[in-house]
């Protein structure tokens, strides 16, 4: 290994422990200001299934972690995994499909309509 290969993995190393740090840190704050219900299907935890209650980040941007946990919504793995399912779906929708190729529709049901009236 090279000397830039090392420097390279000593900072993703650091990189993946900083990110860890800061998702314990956001989790144990969000665990203290909410109750252990999931938000959307209202599924209750105890100690003993905590570890299936996740942080959702209502913005998508797990850098925003403001104190007061306004960006941060508690959810089973169900619920986030269907909210961020529904997320990719939206901005797939947006540009057609997730490859972002999409043919335009070409059918118009109304293209003769104005003839077919004039027959009467």
């Amino acid at each position: 290994m090279t000397s830039g290969e090392n420097k390279l993995d000593a900072i993703v190393a650091e990189a993946r422990r900083n990110s860890e740090a800061r998702e314990r840190d956001y989790r144990e704050r969000s665990l203290k200001l909410y109750p252990w219900i999931c938000g959307r299907c209202s599924r209750e935890f105890t100690r003993e299934n905590l570890s299936e209650l996740t942080v959702h980040h209502r913005d998508h941007n797990h850098d925003n972690n403001p104190n007061d946990g306004s960006n941060w919504e508690l959810l089973c793995l169900y619920c986030h995994d269907n909210e961020h399912q529904r997320y990719l779906d939206h901005d797939a929708g947006a540009s057609g499909d997730s490859d972002g190729n999409s043919d335009a529709a070409t059918h118009n049901p109304f293209a003769d309509l104005k003839s077919l009236l004039k027959k009467e």
